[in-house]
């Protein structure tokens, strides 16, 4: 086999990165549309995501998702070929190489609304609280500031975060001044419709320290995490009064399949992967 026929490589990395469901996704997308790659996980050290990508690349692989905790890094090791949407977002989760050039993108906003959509709450008119100020909540806030949102509150453990992220919008969209509120985790007084987890907390067993009362009736939490049971933060939201929980693996397929379409040309059946996916889940 000649390097031109071998298949495309692509992998996404993080860390941790053993969980992730994106080779199974991008395998399904794949064969769903008559495309030849390999795919697998790819954990780089803390202290070493640069020298990942570069090594990756340089291997010849065609292109990386990332996940916590890199996008961020990967927004600035990127920043001269970025979108619109990873400018905004100040975090990229989709790489790839282009005439020699290294490119970034976020379709995580794309992934999101996709799935909320699906579930019953659009967020035009709705009262959103996000839980984080890292690479995950960087890459949705704009996107639900689009989608029409009434009001927009983003709480962080380091409330000096959230604030941050705050100024970061409303430096590139003064627009948004009387929507846009930020505070530490005990400012999540509500009532919300819409309960975002942007943290990485359910990956361990304690949800968001958060107040009583939240949530609005008929509200959604959603946990961008996943998880084959529901995660710690849903099980909180249901006991807190939430009348609808979702995972993130909704949103995972929908922004793998805008990365899919970056990468490849066409847009793969988002509904019939996530199907796929929620059954492995379920069998282990």
């Amino acid at each position: 086999m000649t390097p031109s026929s071998l298949p495309h490589r692509y992998a996404v990395i993080g860390n941790p990165v053993e969980h992730s469901r994106s080779p199974f996704i991008h395998h399904a997308f794949a064969q769903q549309t008559g495309k030849v790659l390999v795919y697998d996980r790819l954990l780089a050290p803390i202290d070493g995501f640069v020298r990942a990508v570069d090594e990756f690349f340089a291997q010849g692989g065609d292109g990386l998702n990332v996940t916590v905790p890199f996008k961020e890094q990967a927004c600035a090791l990127a920043k001269d070929h970025l979108s619109p949407r990873a400018q905004l977002a100040g975090a990229a989760n989709t790489l790839w190489m282009q005439q020699g050039q290294l490119h970034g993108c976020n379709t995580d906003g794309v992934g999101l609304l996709g799935d909320l959509q699906t579930l019953g709450f659009p967020p035009r008119d709705r009262n959103v609280l996000l839980i984080g100020a890292g690479g995950a909540a960087k890459g949705v806030i704009f996107p639900l500031l689009d989608a029409g949102c009434a009001q927009l509150r983003v709480i962080n453990r380091s409330p000096e975060r959230a604030h941050q992220l705050r100024d970061h919008v409303l430096s590139q969209a003064r627009q948004f001044r009387n929507i846009l509120q930020a505070g530490s985790l005990d400012e999540a007084q509500g009532p919300w419709d819409i309960v975002i987890n942007a943290t990485s907390s359910s990956l361990g067993d304690t949800p968001p320290a958060l107040p009583q009362g939240i949530y609005a009736p008929d509200a959604l939490a959603y946990d961008m995490m996943y998880a084959a049971q529901p995660t710690p933060f849903m099980r909180q939201a249901a006991s807190e009064g939430a009348s609808q929980t979702a995972d993130g693996l909704g949103m995972l397929v929908g922004q793998a399949a805008a990365s899919f379409m970056i990468w490849h040309g066409v847009m793969p059946d988002v509904q019939v992967v996530l199907n796929a996916v929620r059954r492995q889940l379920a069998q282990g």
